[in-house]
């Protein structure tokens, strides 16, 4: 990693960056540029905004049965619908 970040580095370690995996050092380096950086505040935020909503809905929406059963006929997955 350079000494400096820059907005190339940041979006390298974006995804580390959000699911908490990165040293201390290298999160404050980002947490700096971003504090500085309105592009990529930008960017950080949707990403976890994007993360947060696909968790709140993706437990609590179910397609129904009969709707999955055809869409799995129309993609000729028949063998993985569930009976």
């Amino acid at each position: 990693m350079p000494e400096k970040l820059n907005c190339q580095t940041l979006l390298a370690s974006l995804s580390d960056y959000v699911d908490g995996v990165l040293g201390d050092a290298l999160c404050q380096e980002i947490e700096r540029h971003i504090a500085a950086c309105d592009n990529c505040r930008v960017v950080v935020d949707t990403l976890k905004k994007t993360i947060y909503l696909y968790h709140e809905t993706a437990a609590t929406t179910e397609v129904p049965i009969d709707v999955r059963a055809r869409l799995f006929h129309r993609l000729d997955l028949d063998d993985f619908i569930q009976k």
